[in-house]
């Protein structure tokens, strides 16, 4: 009850001011959930206000179009993320009649959300007594409790809900929840926290062993595949070029893309021109040029992304061409987004 007590009087004198904490509306709360996930909060407040704007309301964002919603979502990553939430809110739209499940159980039905999220909107918007645990609570508990299980394995999760369980006031789940989560994001952070000015000096198990930096464990490592994408840039005579959708499941699922030829290792100008004259020779290519000088570097989650853009100049006209301007409309990849930024496409 001492660890309890003194988080909340920390919480209440530290927190930030965050708009989704003035509320127990659950819209607001579920939408900065999911945008958080793998988010810090500086780079997802202005997708959250941006959100809140066009789509006040669940059924605001029930009815847009998905491609409003992955051209708002662009640069956020993880755009699965946004896929699910826009089919929720249909789902709460139109077979809730606008109403959120007031309860965990019902709540974890619902598309993209987990048990985290869950538990977040339970209490936040209708004061259950669940706890939290995301990778916040796994560091602030580990380092805390010296709880040495790697927060990896299939048991973690259970045994770090059930230490939070005894810990969490059943009169006020909300503040404790948000409480540690925001410990861990402003004081108990992943790296070189500042234990001598923590409240919990005196008291933390990992700083009395010189353990803080050891603390979560986690030894599983996450295999990353390295991918190279070679973008081409048709442009025609009337300065259009063309775009396609990428449907396959995956990365990028529904966003746009300009043609792209995948090889397995890194090729040379040489190669990849031979390859673009081969596969396309009924385009009448004019001239083939590299936009980008080095190599562009994208880093997803389990692969790495080797990225090069080529211009194509054709002398006929593209089927299905769009002019630069309505290019721009279309929601892409955010490494695409910058492409044709920085270029002026």
């Amino acid at each position: 009850m001492e660890f309890s007590n003194s988080l909340l009087h920390w919480y209440l004198q530290n927190k930030r001011d965050l708009p989704w904490r003035n509320t127990t509306n659950p819209y607001p709360i579920w939408l900065s959930e999911i945008m958080l996930q793998q988010t810090r909060v500086a780079q997802g407040m202005p997708y959250f206000l941006s959100f809140m704007e066009n789509f006040p309301t669940v059924f605001d964002l029930a009815k847009a179009d998905e491609e409003q919603v992955l051209k708002l979502w662009q640069g956020l990553g993880y755009y699965s993320r946004a896929r699910n939430m826009h089919k929720t809110a249909q789902f709460i739209a139109l077979e809730l009649n606008g109403n959120f499940p007031n309860n965990y159980k019902d709540l974890l039905k619902l598309k993209g959300i987990g048990q985290y999220t869950a538990a977040a909107i339970a209490s936040f918007a209708f004061n259950e007594v669940v706890p939290v645990v995301d990778g916040n609570v796994f560091r602030v508990l580990s380092r805390y409790f010296n709880v040495e299980t790697d927060i990896a394995s299939s048991t973690a999760k259970k045994e770090f809900t059930a230490l939070a369980n005894e810990l969490i006031p059943k009169d006020n789940p909300a503040l404790f929840n948000q409480a540690i989560m925001e410990f861990g994001a402003l004081q108990c952070v992943p790296k070189n926290p500042n234990c001598s000015n923590c409240i919990f000096n005196s008291s933390c198990a990992a700083l009395q062993l010189k353990k803080v930096s050891e603390l979560p464990v986690k030894l599983k490592k996450t295999k990353v595949t390295n991918r190279y994408f070679n973008y081409l840039i048709f442009i025609d005579v009337d300065n259009h070029t063309v775009i396609n959708k990428r449907v396959e499941k995956g990365i990028w699922q529904n966003l746009y893309e300009f043609p792209v030829i995948e090889t397995e290792d890194k090729v040379d100008f040489e190669t990849i021109t031979d390859e673009i004259n081969e596969k396309f020779s009924d385009k009448k290519i004019m001239e083939i040029t590299q936009y980008n000088d080095n190599q562009i570097i994208h880093k997803l989650s389990h692969q790495k992304l080797h990225i090069n853009f080529y211009k194509v100049e054709i002398k006929n006209k593209l089927e299905k061409g769009i002019d630069l301007e309505t290019l721009k409309t279309f929601p892409f990849p955010i490494v695409i987004h910058n492409f044709i930024e920085k270029y002026s496409i």
